[in-house]
């Protein structure tokens, strides 16, 4: 019998396939990156394999996907709490970045949240932020699977301080990483319909789609937002994107909170797909997107946590269980969100989402191996009566335990196994000592 790299086995196997396949002694058998074999734990433990990892009869599972993030703000994390998200942007974020960010504060943000992400058990993200490239280097040297978008404004950036060159330097980012990597998709990432002139929107969706990528924006996100676009445009936000002829199934809305039934309607016709951040939306109080009434109309809704300066962190066994709770209080329902709906959002959604669900978010043979291990043998896990409640109401970060990506092991028992943690901690410390101006 053939060897493979790995198995990982003694586990209870959630797949996160169509069928919803769950097996109670699972076990996964990878080669070359990629799922080969998997099945009950007693006639596959016997395969050869260089290296076999044992669950311990926790949780096996295909790693977590990030849908919506901007990496290099952790660095950020906590510098402006509690405020009006206009506020928040223009008299602090904005002016931060201008003064500190740089490719290698960048590069430095971006592994900071990398870390982070993977010891919680995300294995993919979609992120978008200015200088791109460092982004990605990043990215590369972690170990992660990323969708990548280079930002694109109406206004003076990092990497960008004229505003004529925002769509070339997003089109040479995305035309330098096109299968340069395995892990690493490129894409484009307009902030939002009112940083960006609609003559910007337009340039920068056909070039995404002449590129065959992913095009990424920040939608709907506020009632303010929502009442001067009908006061401008005369129209909602996603109406005036429908019209720029933006949304397609390469579209990638984040946030979409003030959105009605008109609305989800376009969405769903053009289908295009949604990022949901409730935590974020929650803290900045921008509102709560009618995720139940999308999910009915069939759009596909993936989730994620925003960036660290509005959520505050990558977490995203937080983000669900937020996600599942928020709903049904504010519909006063709780039926809605269902454990097994949210779970399939941080996972095979996230992935159709990001046009990846042919490669990652369900473990099936022939898909590239990210998965994760969750034990269970804590007392906040047990006793266990169903897998896929545990995971969106109990499971803390803290409880992965190995994560694989591309059948190699970057995560092993809780231990970073492609970076530095205490030395990355260190730089970031001091990076913060010099943004709040002490160090």
């Amino acid at each position: 019998m053939e060897k493979v790299d790995c198995l990982i086995r003694n586990g209870t196997l959630l797949t996160m396939d169509a069928a919803d396949t769950s097996i109670d002694s699972g076990c996964v058998a990878v080669k070359n990156g990629r799922i080969v074999e998997l099945g009950s734990d007693e006639p596959l433990q016997s395969r050869p394999a260089k290296e076999t990892l044992d669950a311990r009869g926790g949780i096996i599972m295909p790693g977590l996907i990030n849908a919506h993030t901007h990496l290099p703000m952790s660095l950020f994390r906590g510098l402006a709490d509690d405020l009006p998200l206009e506020q928040w942007l223009n008299e602090h974020i904005f002016p931060a970045e201008a003064a500190h960010i740089t490719p290698e504060s960048v590069a430095l943000g971006a592994r900071l949240s990398l870390a982070e992400m993977l010891l919680s058990g995300t294995t993919t993200c979609c992120d978008g932020y200015f200088l791109a490239n460092w982004v990605a280097e990043a990215v590369e040297e972690v170990g992660l699977r990323a969708v990548l978008g280079q930002g694109v404004i109406d206004f003076p950036a990092p990497g960008v301080p004229d505003p004529k060159e925002n769509i070339p330097v997003a089109k040479a980012f995305v035309q330098k990483w096109q299968g340069r990597s395995p892990r690493i998709h490129p894409s484009i990432f307009c902030h939002a319909p009112y940083t960006c002139s609609a003559e910007t929107l337009r340039l920068a969706k056909q070039a995404a789609d002449e590129l065959g990528v992913l095009f990424q924006i920040h939608v709907a996100e506020t009632r303010s937002e929502a009442r001067i676009c009908r006061k401008t445009h005369g129209c909602s936000p996603i109406q005036y994107l429908d019209r720029l002829s933006l949304l397609n199934r390469r579209t990638l809305l984040m946030h979409a909170v003030w959105v009605d039934e008109t609305d989800i309607r376009i969405i769903a016709r053009q289908a295009a797909c949604v990022a949901h951040c409730p935590e974020s939306n929650m803290k900045l109080a921008s509102g709560i997107a009618p995720v139940p009434d999308m999910l009915t109309a069939g759009v596909t809704v993936a989730l994620g946590t925003d960036g660290c300066a509005s959520n505050n962190d990558l977490d995203l066994w937080a983000e669900m269980d937020a996600a599942a709770k928020l709903h049904k209080v504010h519909r006063l329902d709780s039926t809605v969100m269902d454990a097994g709906t949210v779970l399939r959002m941080a996972t095979i959604e996230g992935a159709r989402a990001l046009g990846l669900d042919r490669e990652i978010g369900t473990l099936e043979i022939g898909k590239q191996a990210d998965l994760i291990v969750i034990d269970t043998n804590q007392p906040h896990l047990t006793p266990m009566y169903h897998p896929r409640s545990h995971l969106v109401y109990a499971v803390h970060a803290a409880d992965v335990r190995h994560v694989l990506i591309a059948g190699r092991p970057v995560v092993r028992d809780r231990q970073l196994q492609t970076i530095d943690g205490d030395a990355l901690i260190r730089q970031a410390r001091q990076m913060g000592g010099i943004i709040s101006g002490k160090g």
